[in-house]
């Protein structure tokens, strides 16, 4: 079981590498396609405060992750998160070799629900279904997740809309000189934004690394061990600084032209919606959130202007992450318990 653990710990810090290039790297594509910033410059920024949300973003993430299985196998339990990691981490590769920005987290997600239904059927997950219907009805479990997951795009979208339609009002005489602190307000905007992402994105890799530990009897209780955290925090960095052009592109022109004040009214709501799902304890996409706030503002500014085609193609990449891989997880979890012997 140790061996197995190790791998899956290793394979986490390869995940969230991944999640580097394909989560954060969405942080600056408004950013610099606005000419808020350099690529160069607003890349680095990025990764750095990133860093520094991994570090200090708190456990509230982790703990939702790992108590979304319910196995009694130390065995099973340990393959389901590693089937649900290299699952997600193929995923990953996949989506940014074609420059889509899909969701690292629901497909660590779909992961873990794949893996634990092959594992041991539908009562090894944490659906959250009986808290929600009966007393105190409480919303967590998968339930959490999932309710987390649309409110979270529904603000991206909404609350970005209606902030370009107030800003376009507000801003009508302005010269062009006020471009000048707008783009001061972009680079704190992104600030929040990467920071929340940082919180948010590096918990679902440490709650598995936790509860991995835990259940292999290296760690008395299953909490996020501070060189795991400052692990994420560097890996997701680099990951940032290394790969996340071609969805950047995608985010960043091909839906519409970005000028500084629509970065700026993406990132606010953008931002507000990860900080908000971060504090609640609910893994979400960033990418997910910030692509429908990109599709908001355009929206807002003019319907024509926005390549729909290119929001459509993606909205399919997102509704469909989970589904895939719940089915790719729980025939690898098939394959895997054969070769391991469980």
């Amino acid at each position: 079981m140790i061996v197995i653990a190790i791998i899956t710990v290793l394979l986490a810090f390869a995940f969230t590498f991944t999640n580097g290039f394909q989560d954060a790297s969405a942080i600056a594509a408004t950013f610099i396609a606005s000419r808020s910033a350099s690529p160069k410059s607003g890349i680095s920024f990025i990764a750095w405060v990133a860093l520094i949300g991994a570090i200090l973003g708190g456990s509230a993430v982790a703990f939702t992750i790992s108590g979304l299985l319910i196995l009694d196998s130390p065995e099973s339990m340990l393959l389901v998160l590693l089937v649900a990691l290299l699952t997600a981490t193929i995923w990953n590769i996949i989506t940014w070799k074609f420059g889509l920005p899909s969701s690292s987290t629901h497909s660590l997600i779909g992961g873990l629900i794949g893996g634990g239904i092959a594992a041991a059927g539908t009562g090894s997950i944490y659906w959250g279904l009986d808290e929600l219907v009966n007393p105190p009805y409480e919303v967590t479990g998968l339930v959490k997740i999932l309710l987390f997951f649309v409110v979270s795009i529904v603000i991206g979208f909404v609350g970005s809309y209606l902030m370009r339609k107030s800003t376009r009002v507000f801003l009508r005489n302005a010269q062009k000189t006020i471009n000048r602190p707008i783009v001061f307000l972009n680079w704190c905007a992104a600030a929040a934004m990467a920071f929340f992402n940082g919180a948010n994105d590096s918990q679902k890799q440490l709650g598995i690394i936790a509860l991995a530990l835990f259940t292999a009897g290296l760690s008395t209780a299953a909490e996020v061990p501070f060189w795991a955290r400052v692990a994420c925090a560097i890996l997701i960095a680099i990951g940032t600084l290394s790969g996340g052009w071609r969805i950047m592109h995608t985010l960043g022109r091909r839906i519409f032209k970005i000028e500084p004040i629509h970065s700026f009214d993406s990132q606010v709501f953008s931002s507000s919606s990860i900080a908000l799902s971060t504090l609640a304890g609910a893994p979400v996409s960033s990418t997910q959130i910030i692509t429908m706030s990109v599709v908001g503002v355009g929206a807002a500014e003019n319907p024509r202007k926005v390549k729909w085609s290119v929001g459509t193609h993606i909205l399919v990449a997102m509704i469909g992450t989970m589904p895939v891989t719940i089915v790719i997880s729980a025939l690898l979890y098939s394959v895997v318990s054969l070769l391991a012997g469980v």
